[in-house]
């Protein structure tokens, strides 16, 4: 589809004044629509401003041109903004969810999940996109009449369902909740949605989640370059990332390394976007849904890379794992956060007092609700803040160096 011709809303986008409503109903905003009330509610939102203070790959002190997981977040929102325009999407709806997908995401990245679902591993486990389910229908605090932010349903959908359905019709959980079920921590009033956890989300909630892994696998070629884990000359054999450094050496006669880096990630960016639109493009024309629900049930994702960028982004996610997220430095620091993050569980499991008055209010017996509780407190946390209440409750703090 040609820019010109995307700027018309396809038929299959989502549209806000169609939406499915709020938990809690609420009068029409004068001057924005439903979609873009969401993106603004999330952008004040608390745990949105502690993204700032959230590990991406690197812990906070390593430098200060890493990603944290606001800057990824930004990032992802404006690739999906990006996808949406020339698809003829809904820009806010797209920009809503890639804005709010990672809030459940717990201090230290993915060591933090690991820790805190191994930690409830008796209580229901740890599921980030469960969890942000439970920051914007729980969590967050900010209104009289509701707790939660009380967003649409289409952005509540999504959020819980952009990587694809939960369970099949038969209410039997899939893919990787077929081994231990839906997550625990769902929250109630997201279950009373009904948010049709069968089916596949919305083609924007799609084109955020192709965003995600757009933005993970340039903006992550650039951090670990920047950490020197490898360099330029490794990348040479990497399809896609090897022909385009090529093109730009051939264009521009000794550039130096950094305008090469920036060049290299601008370029892998747009040319993946170009091939999301493409194919994308190719699946809407063979799938013809004529509605937003008619993508939800199409039985496949419409917004997606092409078979030969699929093999792109396999290879670059075989070539980071090793040499990036399970690099020997990277590890040994993400190891220590783990433990410290297991120290807080177990702590505030046995002294649950010793949390805020806020989160310490109307802890029972019950280990479950209790874990759950904790482990709300502790998701929340910032690296930073989970440092310093791991230094007041115990004798020695590990530093991640």
């Amino acid at each position: 589809m040609a820019v010109e011709a995307a700027l018309a809303r396809a038929p299959y986008a989502s549209a806000p004044g169609r939406s499915r409503g709020r938990l809690y109903p609420e009068p029409v905003s004068a001057t924005r629509n439903a979609f873009r009330r969401d993106c603004d509610r999330i952008i004040h939102a608390t745990a949105f401003r502690r993204l700032a203070h959230k590990t991406q790959v690197f812990v906070f002190h390593e430098g200060d041109h890493f990603r944290t997981r606001l800057t990824h977040t930004l990032e992802v929102t404006q690739i999906a903004r990006s996808l949406a325009r020339s698809l003829g999407l809904d820009e806010d709806l797209a920009e809503a969810l890639a804005l709010a997908h990672d809030l459940g995401h717990p201090p230290f990245g993915h060591a933090g999940e690991r820790a805190l679902d191994e930690c409830l591993a008796d209580h229901g486990g740890f599921d980030h996109n469960a969890q942000t389910l439970r920051v914007v229908t729980l969590i967050e605090r900010r209104y009289p009449q509701f707790d939660g932010l009380n967003l649409t349903w289409e952005t509540l959908e999504g959020l819980i369902k952009h990587n694809g359905p939960l369970i099949d019709r038969a209410q039997r959980p899939v893919g990787k909740y077929q081994a231990r079920g839906l997550p625990a921590a769902l929250p109630l009033d997201a279950a009373r949605a009904d948010l049709m956890l069968w089916s596949h989300a919305s083609a924007e909630a799609q084109a955020a989640a192709i965003a995600d892994d757009i933005a993970y696998n340039a903006h992550d070629i650039d951090d670990g370059l920047r950490a020197e884990l490898f360099s330029l000359g490794d990348l040479g054999g990497l399809p896609a990332v090897g022909e385009t450094l090529a093109d730009i050496r051939a264009q521009f006669d000794n550039l130096d390394p950094a305008r090469l880096v920036h060049e290299l990630i601008r370029r892998l960016i747009g040319r993946m976007i170009e091939d999301v639109v493409a194919e994308s493009d190719r699946r809407f024309a063979a799938a013809a849904p004529r509605s937003a629900d008619d993508v939800r049930l199409a039985g496949r994702v419409l917004v997606g890379f092409s078979p030969a960028m699929q093999e792109v982004d396999g290879a670059i996610k075989e070539f980071l794992f090793p040499r990036m997220y399970r690099h020997p430095r990277v590890m040994g620091i993400m190891e220590k956060a783990q433990g410290i993050v297991a120290d807080l569980f177990r702590h505030f499991m046995a002294k649950p007092a010793d949390m805020p008055a806020e989160w310490a209010h109307d802890v029972g017996a019950d280990l479950d609700a209790r874990g759950r509780r904790v482990a709300d407190f502790i998701a929340g946390m910032t690296d930073r803040y989970a440092l310093i209440e791991h230094a007041r409750h115990f004798d020695s703090t590990a530093e991640l160096v």
